[in-house]
């Protein structure tokens, strides 16, 4: 059992790795903030559904991760 949940910690964290990897990065400091307002001014705004849909995934992903570590550890320490 405890190889079972070693083996599912390791597929949660390449799942949480290629999640994350598929995301887009946040447009930071003062161009980001630009080209921001610039993006909603025109009405080019981002398709929301697929990032809505990876940070869902992600969340999910993030959650079982911490579980499933948190499991494995106390089934070391028992």
């Amino acid at each position: 059992m405890h190889l079972a949940f070693k083996v599912l910690l390791i597929i949660f964290s390449l799942g949480m790795i290629l999640v994350v990897l598929l995301q887009k990065g946040k447009s930071a400091g003062l161009s980001g903030a630009i080209t921001g307002g610039a993006e909603h001014l025109f009405g080019r705004q981002k398709a929301r559904g697929l990032d809505l849909l990876l940070s869902r995934v992600t969340i999910a992903v993030a959650v079982g991760f911490f579980l499933l570590s948190l499991l494995v550890s106390y089934e070391v320490f028992r």
